[in-house]
């Protein structure tokens, strides 16, 4: 194919523009398609790229396809990737990362232990395995992250990163999903010798370690990561501040203080056009900041404040709104403006939960075991579908939904389920 001059040189000075401007964008480049290979799907961010899916529910949910038992007790989601599904529980002393071949019946194909089980305040796993180029990654409740082959699960390498950087436990265990920065394997031990680092993901060596956060340990999130203004940054939480962090050189950028009732900030911040959402429950109103970049710094400063005071469940960004879930006094779930903060509508039939989106439905989980398919409309959350997945006395449904392949997938701790959403 020929290009005229004029043709390309207009390409040129389009591209420099864009970069002139400050033109954002994310940065994980997208895996194949029909694949979940970390948390909160294939750019962490709650939303899954599939159309075909059924509109509507019949009463009584989806079909059920199959479900597995004896994974342990645990929080984290499934993620897949390679044909195969990752899993991790905690089993007596120990915890355990799976892998299945899912399918009519499923098969397990292998299980690697992780150190130890946390049979500490709300025993069982956390954090959710990392899939890239082969390997899977996993961060346990101590801080021991392990690089296995995905085929095999034959351990690559180890490293203690408390010990390496000063951490020590925090009260109900460290819960970081581990991020993947091209060659780098990104974790926030939130220790004396650095708050966040990023060690090599073939052989676990420190690239660069930031400096610590006062005498602040990590938080219950997990960071994200984007490109803006030239510079590619990280954005997560300590103990009390929201932070940013320079990706190619560990420099703390920024902080703001975030302080809560019981030092638990779990939801991670979410990221759209030079602006960053950030929000906590039993402590300062949720806040969207704006990023201001010169050079080498960056700074923020805050636009607007909001209500949506999330706990675990994750918010999502779609069309310049906001879909989250509310904690205590908030709970239901919310859409808010993404421009101007404000609460356009709420829905409080169904309890606060975790959510993805797919085909512009979300697919609600909520914390007591219900599970819901919302359309979010220009008056309100209109109900597609519901059931309940889990005994009515249930208070702790806290694994995030995963679609796949046109399955649904959730979590109760020793169970997974797997249902069939595929639009006929």
């Amino acid at each position: 194919m020929s290009m005229s001059k004029t043709a390309l040189t207009g390409i040129v000075t389009a591209c420099v523009l864009c970069l002139l401007a400050g033109r954002a964008h994310p940065v994980p480049s997208k895996p194949p398609h029909l694949s979940w290979p970390r948390w909160r799907g294939p750019n962490r961010d709650g939303k899954c790229p599939e159309r075909n899916l059924l509109p509507a529910w019949p009463e009584g949910g989806p079909k059920l396809l199959w479900s597995v038992k004896g994974i342990g007790r645990g929080w984290s989601s499934p993620i897949i990737a390679g044909g195969l599904l990752y899993i991790t529980g905690d089993i007596g002393e120990d915890l355990w990362i799976f892998a299945y071949r899912p399918g009519p019946v499923e098969k397990l194909q292998w299980k690697v232990r992780n150190g130890r089980s946390w049979k500490r305040s709300y025993s069982g796993a956390r954090s959710s395995c990392t899939y890239d180029g082969g390997k899977l990654y996993h961060m346990n409740a101590r801080g021991r992250v392990v690089c296995l082959d995905a085929a095999s699960g034959k351990t690559i390498w180890t490293v203690d990163t408390f010990q390496r950087f000063g951490a020590k436990e925090i009260r109900w265990g460290h819960s970081e999903c581990l991020l993947i920065d091209s060659e780098r394997l990104i974790v926030t031990p939130g220790g004396r010798k650095a708050m966040m680092a990023a060690l090599d993901k073939k052989t676990g060596k420190t690239i660069w370690a930031s400096a610590p956060l006062g005498k602040d340990a990590s938080a219950y999130a997990s960071p994200v990561l984007f490109e803006y203004g030239g510079m590619r940054h990280l954005v997560s939480f300590s103990s009390n501040q929201a932070f940013g962090v320079n990706a190619d050189t560990g420099k703390i950028l920024w902080s703001r203080p975030r302080p809560t009732r019981y030092q638990v900030i779990a939801t991670a911040a979410v990221y759209h056009d030079g602006k960053v959402f950030v929000t906590s429950p039993d402590g300062k109103p949720a806040e969207q900041y704006r990023l201001r970049v010169s050079g080498a710094n960056a700074s923020v400063e805050q636009t607007w404040t909001s209500e949506l005071n999330c706990l675990s469940g994750g918010v999502i960004h779609s069309g310049g709104r906001l879909y989250g879930s509310g904690y205590r006094k908030g709970d239901g779930w919310f859409c808010i403006d993404f421009a101007t903060g404000k609460t356009l509508y709420t829905k409080r039939d169904l309890n606060s939960g975790s959510a993805v989106l797919a085909g512009g439905l979300l697919y609600c989980f909520s914390e007591r075991g219900e599970m819901a398919l919302l359309e979010p409309t220009g008056k309100g959350f209109e109900t597609k579908g519901r059931f309940r997945r889990v005994g009515a006395k249930t208070k702790d449904s806290w694994a995030h939904p995963v679609i796949c392949d046109g399955r649904l997938y959730l979590r109760y701790h020793d169970t997974l389920w797997c249902h069939d959403i595929r639009g006929r």
